[in-house]
This record gives structure tokens, sequence and C-alpha cells, in this order.
């Protein structure tokens, strides 16, 4: 990429729009929340379960921890919008589903939210078709990057001994000596 001070300074403007847009949707959806009288976090939650999804799943999607989809669910299917069903193909798992009153808050939810975007009120329909295909593509980037980084923080396998000799015939002398630094050098 560019290095240069110009395009350091346009990367800092970038940064800093949108960390303002993203207070914005923050700011839009704890309104929405509280019109609800409920916490944030279930605004995501809502978003979030598109399908029947393990709670796992919920928790990896929402950047939680368990514990804390528990939390999530519980109050879900308190207020009747959520319930837990065992996963068809195993029943130790436990899917989040949405009732059919979780599905329509969900929708209606979603135009609220979607309505007092910026992009809906200020970009015409190319213009968020632009900015759409922009956001695919830098998460696209940022999977390969998240996956490229995961390589890397990896530990590297251990080093595969040398292949034994077999049991019909004796170990020949490059064998033995292949072994032994194999050995001294602890991967043995």
């Amino acid at each position: 990429m560019d290095s240069n001070p110009g395009s350091e300074r346009l990367d800092a403007q970038i940064l800093d729009a949108a960390g303002e847009l993203i207070g914005q949707i923050v700011a839009h959806g704890e309104r929405l929340a509280q019109r609800l009288s409920f916490p944030a976090f279930y605004i995501k939650a809502l978003h979030t379960l598109d399908c029947p999804m393990a709670m796992k799943e919920l928790g990896r999607r929402m950047h939680c921890d368990p514990s804390f989809v528990t939390v999530i669910a519980d109050g879900l299917e308190k207020r009747g919008l959520a319930r837990r069903e065992a996963h068809p193909g195993d029943r130790r798992v436990k899917n989040l589903v949405l009732t059919t009153d979780g599905t329509e808050l969900r929708q209606r939810m979603e135009r609220e939210m979607a309505a007092q975007m910026p992009w809906s009120k200020f970009l015409s329909r190319p213009e968020r078709e632009q900015l759409l295909a922009l956001f695919r593509k830098m998460v696209c980037a940022g999977n390969a990057v998240a996956a490229d980084d995961d390589l890397a923080s990896a530990p590297d396998p251990p080093a595969a001994s040398p292949p034994a000799p077999p049991a019909n015939r004796p170990a020949s002398a490059g064998e033995v000596d292949d072994a032994m630094s194999a050995a001294s050098a602890g991967r043995g």
C-alpha cells in the first residue's frame, strides 16, 4: 500500500470518519433498544439470528463469551422472542430459534434501523450499491488478513521423525545417524 504522508493522512481521515459512522449506528441502535425497553445487545442478537443457530455460533458471531449468550437467550426467551431447541444432528447442541414474534420484531427493527442510516437518506441507489461493493471488498480483504494472521500465529507442526526401518531388516548406519541427530535435536 501507499506509505507517503498524504496517503497516511487520508487513511487517518477514513479511520476517523468510519469511527464517527460506527458511533452513529451504535447510537441509533441504542435509541431503538431504549424504545423497545430492552438492552442494546438484543438488537445485535436479533439481527444475527437470521436462522436457527447454535448458541456457540451466536457467541462467535457476536464476539462474546458463551455465558453471555446464555444471558441473551434467557432474555429473549423471557420476552417470547426466541426459544431453545435441540440441534437436529446433535442433541447436545442447543439452537436458538426466533419465534414468530421475534421474527416480526427483527424485521421491524431492521426496517427502522435501515431507514435511519445516513446512506438510506443521503446516497442515491447507485452510490449505495457502490458503498456496498466497497464494504464487501473490505470485509473479504479483512477476512483474508485474519486467516493469514491465524496461520502466522499457529504453532509450527513438530518436525517429522525419520521413518523407522522395517522390522524385518536392521537399520543402516545412515538411518541410525539420522535417528541419533533427530533425538539429540529434541525431535525424536
